[in-house]
């Protein structure tokens, strides 16, 4: 009898799968060369909303882990995908994506502009992009907040690590580093006991006492 492989979870679960490591290396690509500043809502978009290939709550989860590996995100991203779907061609494939065509479209981007790069019409363009960029964040930041609602600690749990990771980075300005070192081992520790608690059965109803029986009149013993 022939045995076949298990199918990747990604169809078990509903949702597409890349057909070929070449389509893998295109869809990187393709990817890559949209990441223009807010490089997670592209990213997003293009995997959960256009292509399918990841859930939401997949990515979230997906991304997290992305950003806790040192390196860039995406990359750490496309590293894990081309390995969860091919192996390790895969992530070749999906690494080699994000990095050939990008590479070469920056190479060719430098030789014509660096004599106008520092024009005043130039530097204005960029900081716009930098407005378009932060905006296309909060908006993916406001899609990420549907999937929190089956987290283990809970949405009010997920906004207040949210709030304080926020204040940590953003206003008293300490290392991200330092700030993930801090966070993720409270944060694990938070939810497994989060899931115990909702895994443990409710309080078992104890079975009443077996009423004592009776001593019959003759058991008692006779006096002298």
């Amino acid at each position: 009898m022939q045995m076949h492989a298990p199918l990747p979870a990604a169809i078990a679960v509903g949702l597409n799968h890349p057909a070929s490591k070449t389509e893998l290396f295109w869809a990187f690509s393709w990817l890559a060369l949209q990441g223009f500043g807010g490089v997670v809502a592209i990213v997003q978009r293009e995997l959960v909303e256009h292509r399918r290939w990841l859930s939401n709550e997949q990515f979230l989860e997906d991304w997290a882990v992305a950003q806790i590996m040192p390196g860039p995100n995406v990359v750490n991203l496309s590293l894990m995908l081309g390995g969860r779907f091919f192996g390790a061609g895969g992530a070749v494939a999906a690494l080699a994506g994000m990095l050939t065509l990008p590479l070469c479209l920056m190479l060719l981007l430098m030789i014509a502009v660096s004599s106008w790069v520092e024009a005043p019409a130039v530097q204005g363009a960029l900081r716009g992009l930098g407005a378009v960029a932060a905006g296309l964040i909060a908006g993916t930041g406001l899609k990420m907040i549907r999937p929190l609602r089956g987290n283990p600690l809970g949405a009010v749990g997920c906004v207040l690590v949210a709030v304080c990771t926020f204040v940590a980075v953003a206003w008293l300005r300490w290392p991200l580093a330092w700030v993930l070192l801090a966070a993720t081992p409270l944060v694990t520790l938070a939810a497994a006991l989060a899931i115990r608690r909702r895994e443990q059965p409710v309080g078992t109803v104890s079975k009443p006492a077996a009423p004592l029986s009776a001593k019959a009149p003759g058991d008692q013993g006779n006096k002298p």
